[in-house]
């Protein structure tokens, strides 16, 4: 019979005050102190087990449904997509397949399989055109002012808005500066012309001081910034909604941290606002980058008749005037596809140099 007193039972939080501890539990002391944040083996296997057998004992892989059991179980939703994927697939995806004229010397009153085949022919007249010439040196300075002066201003407008305290002020500005976005261009140049134009407010002012009335809206010279002004007052607060999203999605708790630092309301825009906006700020420039060829069409072709046709040609209405009006489709067409062509290769090389820069992009690249 052994005369050894048996420990203590241990208590909820170990053993007994004033009992030794097992040498179990010595050893896994010993080895928590040796190696911070590590368990001992059965912790670990209690966890969720060591390595690749102790996490699939843990969380086993559920087996992946078979598509006849996704198609019964989502049929109400993919029902719900059935009208979008038609209108997707009808209007984008099959006038895709039309490009084909623009390496055919096509009429109207030939079908694509008849019309004969000219190769690059059509991409070759487009370069020696001096009319194509001016429209892509126009779009290019048009897009240019665009990108540099009206990028920012959602931006800026975003920022205006996010500073506001009060919120009923708050929804007045938005409503405000969203309804522009809903008028015709047709009511944008109205307007513009009720206050720019010949006889409009400004110019009424002007003679009324003893001056004479300015041409805002058929100065060729000065075109490609009207054009900007009148794109940043329809578009430039439906462009900010994008940002207030990206800004509601900062944590506050920066903010607080910042000013608790000493940091003023720019510093704070400076290092948590803008950082914050980043990622979204260079999706949109990639976006733009690619659609750097597309500046608009009826904007154009409603004053092209104030500022002349050298002024107002842009890619869009020199491929109506030439396509449509002009009867040679076969021109229109390659200038479209030239265009859409120039715009993927941008948005490509600017997503590339967004990743190079540690961003995400548009897209993800592959993991190295």
């Amino acid at each position: 019979m052994s005369t050894e007193r048996d420990p203590a039972p241990p208590g909820p939080g170990g053993p007994a005050p004033g009992g030794p501890a097992p040498a179990g539990a010595r050893d896994a002391a010993r080895q928590a102190a040796a190696a911070p944040g590590r368990g001992t083996a059965r912790d670990t296997g209690a966890a969720g087990g060591t390595g690749a057998a102790g996490a699939s004992a843990a969380l086993p892989r559920r087996p992946r449904a078979g598509l006849r059991t996704r198609l019964r179980r989502d049929w109400q939703m993919l029902l719900l997509m059935v009208p979008g994927a038609l209108c997707l697939l009808l209007f984008f995806y099959v006038p895709i397949l039309g490009n084909v004229i623009a390496f055919q010397d096509y009429q109207p009153y030939l079908t694509i399989w008849e019309a004969p085949f000219v190769g690059l022919q059509n991409f070759t007249d487009l370069v020696d055109d001096d009319r194509f010439g001016l429209a892509l040196r126009n779009t290019l300075v048009l897009a240019g002012l665009q990108l540099l002066l009206f990028f920012p201003l959602p931006i800026l407008l975003a920022l205006i808005v996010d500073s506001m305290m009060t919120p009923r002020l708050r929804r007045a500005f938005q409503s405000i500066v969203y309804l522009p976005h809903f008028l015709s261009w047709v009511l944008v140049i109205a307007l513009f012309h009720q206050v720019l134009g010949g006889a409009g407010f400004i110019n009424q002012m002007i003679v009324r001081f003893g001056g004479e009335a300015i041409g805002f809206m058929t100065n060729p010279d000065t075109f490609p910034l009207l054009v900007v002004l009148e794109v940043a007052w329809k578009d430039a607060g439906w462009g900010m909604i994008i940002f207030l999203a990206a800004l509601a999605a900062i944590d506050p708790a920066l903010y607080e941290s910042a000013a608790a630092d000493g940091a003023g309301r720019f510093r704070r825009i400076w290092h948590i606002t803008l950082p914050g906006m980043r990622p979204v700020i260079v999706l949109l420039l990639i976006l733009n980058l690619g659609s750097i060829l597309t500046v608009g069409f009826e904007q154009f072709i409603l004053q092209r008749d104030a500022v002349g046709a050298d002024a107002a040609e842009v890619l869009d209405t020199y491929a109506y005037y030439t396509g449509v009006i002009g009867g040679s489709w076969s021109m229109g067409a390659a200038a479209g596809l030239a265009k859409g062509v120039v715009g993927t290769v941008l948005i490509l090389a600017a997503n590339k140099i967004a990743h190079l820069l540690g961003e995400d992009g548009i897209y993800r690249g592959r993991p190295s």
